[in-house]
This record gives C-alpha cells, sequence and structure tokens, in this order.
C-alpha cells in the first residue's frame, strides 16, 4: 500500500466515510466518518513519502513505534494519541489496514 488512491479506497471501503480536503495546502486529504464528521485518517506527503496519521490506543501507541521503524509519532497531532505510518514498503499492507481499521473504530459514534 503506497499510492494515495489505494489508502483511500481502503478507507472508503470501511464504511460511512468520505474524502474531505480541508486545508488551503491541497497536499492533505482526510477520510471522515459520515454521521460524526470525525477524521480516522490524515494522508499526506512528506519527504517524497505517503503518509497516513491514525488512532491507537495509548497504552498500544508506542508499541507500534517500536515494532516498525516507519511508524512514528503523529505528525501535526497529539502524540499521545495518534501515530503516523509512513508508507515505505516496510510495513505488511495488513498491518497497515490493521492500523486504519483500529483508528475507524476508535473514532466511530458510539
Amino acid at each position: 500500500m503506497n499510492n494515495l488512491k489505494e489508502v483511500i479506497d481502503y478507507c472508503l471501503g470501511l464504511g460511512n466515510a468520505y474524502k474531505d480536503k480541508p486545508f488551503r495546502d491541497k497536499n492533505w486529504t482526510v477520510i471522515r466518518h459520515i454521521d460524526s464528521k470525525k477524521v480516522f485518517a490524515w494522508i499526506f506527503e512528506k519527504d517524497d513519502y505517503l503518509l497516513v496519521n491514525v488512532k491507537d490506543e495509548p497504552d498500544l501507541i508506542d508499541l507500534m513505534r517500536q515494532i516498525y521503524p516507519s511508524v512514528v509519532p503523529g505528525f501535526h497531532l497529539n502524540k499521545d494519541h495518534w501515530n503516523s505510518i509512513i508508507l515505505d514498503g516496510t510495513i505488511p499492507k495488513k498491518e497497515i489496514h490493521d492500523m486504519i481499521r483500529k483508528s475507524y473504530l476508535l473514532t466511530k459514534r458510539k
């Protein structure tokens, strides 16, 4: 998973979500829940890589950073709740899907 369309398609496939471009900087795309408007995926390019910011449980956030060097503290977000996944080909697609799905579930209206 290393291109914008693939990431967006996966996020939208989780259901009840839509793509938004809320910033003047067209480099950023966010994926939101339809009902609450909460963002669960912040997608952007930085240093020639595509990145996705995803929410994780506070007690597991550091674990993901230790397991995968390409998972770093969330760029422009609360570092205690968000990670940035650098899509450089070093993380298995299944793991990326799992992290995005978890972010979707954690931000979903209860």
